[in-house]
């Protein structure tokens, strides 16, 4: 069984998750608010909210957890040639924070494998906009020719950023977004992003499975110290990138 949260009850012990026999592994408890501080509260212990439409606020703390640690993320040869070409084209850019409310609406439209509707419902969107308009929520955007192409959304605690949902209208916006985060979370001393799941796609980024208590100490090292001040891209930040290879194959420009 698991606990039935009330307005402003604390969360169970982690380690009561449901665990991977069940059919709802890592679910830890329901109910509650979604207010700023009850998700600061469960960002600090590496709880999220995930539920679906029509069903209450569920509470999640799955183990393994799925992080990528930044400076083993696998940027391909492809992805480096198609960030270069970023760069150096007109009308290319890379923001922060420039249209969230248009972002979190585009991750919860976008169409996934497997999944009938989304979790990104009304009452998340409400929630994390209020949490975005506190400081603590962040987008990354990729703009092509005034349009906004893909991006990523997630959490900051810290020196802990917490990944939630990208999209893409177009080819590789999101690698390109998720590369900027990465550049980012090195240039301002964020050692993981956390990814939540696993799966194979995030495994090819360079994500690795965590224990929970792996990543529950690695919270209690950073949820307390202080969060990058300033939330805007600097082209320089992409020098966190390594150098390209002597030759590298072209990849297709954005469509």
């Amino acid at each position: 069984m698991i606990d039935w949260l009330q307005a402003h009850s604390p969360f169970p012990d982690t380690r009561r998750a449901l665990g991977p026999e069940t059919d709802a592994p890592g679910l830890l408890a329901a109910g509650g608010e979604l207010t700023i501080e009850r998700l600061q509260a469960a960002y600090r212990r590496g709880i999220f909210p995930w539920f679906g439409p029509g069903q209450p606020v569920m509470w999640w703390s799955p183990a393994p957890r799925m992080v990528l640690p930044v400076s083993q993320f696998k940027l391909s040869r492809s992805l480096r040639k198609t960030i270069a070409r970023f760069r150096r084209t007109p009308g290319c850019e890379l923001r922060i924070d420039n249209d969230f409310p248009t972002v979190i609406r585009s991750c919860a439209d976008k169409p996934r494998d497997g999944q009938d509707g989304t979790w990104i419902v009304p009452a998340i969107q409400e929630a994390y906009g209020h949490w975005h308009l506190a400081g603590q929520v962040h987008s990354f955007e990729t703009w092509i020719d005034g349009e906004l192409a893909g991006g990523l959304y997630g959490v900051n605690v810290g020196r802990m950023f917490f990944g939630e949902s990208m999209f893409a209208h177009r080819t590789d916006a999101s690698k390109i977004a998720l590369a900027a985060l990465v550049c980012f979370c090195r240039a301002n001393g964020i050692d993981v992003i956390d990814c939540q799941q696993q799966t194979e796609h995030l495994a090819s980024l360079g994500a690795v499975p965590w224990s929970r208590e792996r990543f529950e100490a690695h919270l209690k090292q950073v949820v307390d110290h202080p969060r990058p001040e300033v939330w805007a891209y600097d082209d320089s930040f992409w020098s966190q990138l390594t150098e390209p290879p002597a030759s590298s194959p072209e990849s297709p420009l954005l469509p």
